[in-house]
């Protein structure tokens, strides 16, 4: 899996840790501090991997409106475009690894996938 995402994001250019952040960034428009929490950077590495992506037009920082001092951090259309391009690419790799699995299998590696992600032991 980490392959097929690392193959992604290079075809585009693109880190692993920048397509970590544009997938954050799909859903939600945090503060630096929560971003940092996301992706479990720390502040001066969030800052700069924020800069890096600012410049190339995939996101934008705006104040945060319940704290002037604070910024938000959001996709541009540009960022949406290339979250969508990567999320569809990156689905289409991972299916290609399941695509030897009967669809008994594939139910199960997704269950199993899906506790595993949420941190459920109890299975």
């Amino acid at each position: 899996m980490q392959n097929a995402l690392g193959k992604v994001a290079a075809e585009l250019g693109l880190s692993v840790i920048q397509l970590r952040l544009l997938g954050v960034l799909g859903d939600r428009e945090p503060g630096m501090r929560e971003l940092a929490r996301h992706l479990e950077l720390d502040k001066s590495s969030i800052t700069g991997l924020v800069d890096r992506a600012e410049r190339r037009g995939l996101v934008r920082r705006t104040p945060a409106p319940h704290d002037g001092r604070a910024v938000q951090v959001s996709l541009t259309d540009e960022g949406r475009a290339a979250a969508r391009a990567l999320e569809a690419d990156a689905d289409r790799r991972i299916r290609a690894l399941a695509a030897g699995l009967t669809d008994e299998q594939r139910a199960a590696l997704s269950v199993l996938a899906s506790a595993v992600v949420s941190g459920n032991s109890a299975l």
